[in-house]
């Protein structure tokens, strides 16, 4: 055959344009294999701590709560509209609930304010001079933990949001500082980087996901896997009615001690009070 055949010619797709030529570390359609999970892990380990160490965060104050309960005036406008609903249809069930736990969120909304002025009164006491500790963590989301990030920002201070990727839209509140918003894959790394700096856990009113963080962290404390870390839980009445802590000793299931690895408090300066008594720092103002 001739010279310039198109038998001879060269294949028609360039090796350069294969997913085998991308370099490991750019190919990001390599890099979500289930093999590569080891190396995620890794990653989503070192880049917050990395960043961290960088902003020169040197202890933290972990937030809980509840993404559902609203500042007072947005929970009343909610009952509000709960009840112009209702009106429309009032033997609606679904309607009458809805009321229900419009009223309920409005009882709790409180918690909203005392979460905003604990995260102003623990930055705005603590980050003086350029020092980054108590630095205020949360999971970054709406409810509780948009309130103890807008303390922060009150303050001027910096505060921490830890988000996670949802099968729903997950964004963060708009009070993080934009350098400490994280967003993380896996739960249990997220759950590390919340204990890694922390030197206290204030547990505000939440669900599945406040209890969850809630019961692993007393279960560190519990078995010696972490120390050090001051529980206080906003709300006696609240975590009494949700939890029978003097059933769990009655049945054997953990010890009297056990009581003794977390902490009530009803006010800010009450959960202030309890764990700068515990770990130091400057006399609250």
């Amino acid at each position: 055959m001739g010279v310039g055949s198109s038998d001879d010619s060269p294949s028609q797709h360039s090796p350069v344009t294969s997913s085998s030529y991308i370099p490991a570390d750019r190919d990001i359609d390599f890099l979500q294999r289930d093999e590569l999970r080891p190396i995620r892990l890794g990653l989503e380990l070192l880049k917050p701590e990395l960043i961290q160490t960088e902003q020169g965060i040197r202890s933290t104050i972990v937030v809980f709560g509840s993404a559902r309960l609203l500042e007072p005036a947005r929970a009343q406008q909610a009952l509000e509209a709960a009840k112009a609903e209702l009106q429309a249809a009032p033997q609606d069930p679904a309607r009458q609930q809805h009321v229900e736990v419009a009223k309920r969120r409005l009882a709790l909304a409180h918690y909203y304010d005392i979460a905003r002025e604990f995260g102003r009164l623990v930055s705005s006491t603590c980050q003086i001079d350029g020092q980054c500790d108590y630095v205020i963590v949360t999971g970054g989301g709406p409810g509780i933990m948009e309130a103890a990030n807008r303390g922060a920002a009150d303050a001027g201070a910096k505060s921490m949001g830890l988000n996670i990727t949802l099968p729903h839209e997950q964004q963060p509140n708009p009070y993080i500082t934009p350098d400490l918003c994280f967003q993380f894959r896996y739960f249990a790394l997220r759950k590390m980087h919340f204990l890694l700096r922390a030197r206290a856990l204030v547990v505000f009113p939440g669900g599945f996901g406040t209890l969850d963080e809630l019961f692993e962290t007393l279960t560190l404390l519990q078995t010696g896997k972490t120390r050090n870390i001051t529980i206080v839980l906003m709300g006696q009445a609240y975590w009494e009615r949700l939890i029978n802590w003097s059933m769990l000793v009655d049945e054997g299931l953990i010890g009297p001690g056990d009581l003794s690895l977390f902490h009530f408090a009803e006010t800010a300066q009450q959960a202030w009070d309890l764990i700068s008594r515990t770990h130091g720092g400057p006399a609250a103002g």
